[in-house]
């Protein structure tokens, strides 16, 4: 058996469970554009094959997430174009590979953050007022819903319908992810984006791994406040993304411990990092996409 399979076998069998296995289920898809599409594509098709019925809600304007025949796509219109998409996504992705002085790279990376973001939130904003498109999710009756959590309008979605969700990620900026699963994160042993440590630290680098987590709170504030309004307005209640993080059934994380360093996980919480590598084509089409 080709191992590169697993992961998305995993990842089917997970959500198999939650359509039900005997009859036809019906899936709604809110995915996150970029690379992170390539990988849940895969896992689309293979549930198309199985004869459930799966729907894709995203922007006419977007990088890969295309209309196939394994789907159907549902869009709504956004006020940025494909050109202006495209900027922000490649400032987003030169600042993350800023190299040099550490304030310089956390500035570039907030920086291009916050133009991807932008970008999202409107997109978010567009589709929480398509009356028409809402009444039709909210008539459709589905099983479950997909979504990546970085979209975080799927979070609301799931929400305002009242779905079992499965979250499909790599990680949500500023580790809130890890607050949401509720997983340990000691900054004894697991080292910060950008910190340049391993998990063997000395007692002055673990005071400096700490001293990594506090620009979190500021990115955390400006990338999900925008994000927590919406939800608020949209759902009639105060509520914060994190709120919405909490009520997800399964994770299915793009992640290995072969590749990063270890750290507790819950029992809903499954790795399947093979899902990046199993076609090496796709992470390389991402990249390209992105850094072109």
């Amino acid at each position: 058996m080709n191992l590169a399979g697993i992961p998305y076998l995993l990842s089917v069998l997970l959500l198999l469970s939650l359509l039900g296995l005997a009859a036809a289920g019906k899936l709604l898809v809110v995915p996150a554009d970029g690379s992170h599409w390539l990988s849940m594509r895969e896992v689309l098709d293979i549930l198309r094959q199985k004869g459930h019925e799966v729907v894709v809600v995203a922007p006419e304007v977007t990088l890969h997430v295309k209309p196939s025949k394994n789907f159907v796509m549902k869009m709504y219109s956004v006020p940025f174009t494909q050109e202006e998409l495209e900027k922000a996504f490649k400032a987003f992705f030169r600042g993350s590979f800023e190299e040099g002085w550490i304030l310089k790279r956390l500035l570039k990376a907030h920086q291009g953050m916050k133009t991807l973001s932008n970008c999202w939130v409107t997109s978010c904003e567009r589709l929480l007022q398509n009356k028409e498109l809402i009444r039709y999710l909210e008539e459709s009756k589905f099983d479950a819903i997909l979504t990546d959590p970085v979209a975080t309008c799927g979070l609301i979605l799931a929400e305002h319908l009242s779905l079992p969700s499965v979250y499909f990620l790599r990680g949500v900026p500023c580790g809130l992810d890890l607050d949401a699963r509720l997983c340990p994160s000691p900054p004894s042993y697991i080292p910060r984006a950008f910190s340049d440590l391993t998990d063997r630290m000395t007692f002055l680098q673990r005071v400096k791994n700490l001293l990594f987590d506090i620009p979190n709170v500021f990115l955390c504030d400006f990338a999900f406040e925008p994000y927590s309004k919406l939800a608020s307005e949209f759902l009639q209640r105060e509520v914060t993304v994190q709120d919405l993080l909490h009520k997800g059934s399964v994770w299915l994380l793009r992640s290995e411990f072969v590749l990063e360093y270890p750290r507790p996980l819950m029992p809903n919480i499954i790795p399947i990092g093979g899902v990046n590598c199993a076609h090496k084509e796709l992470t390389q089409v991402g990249l390209n996409s992105c850094l072109d």
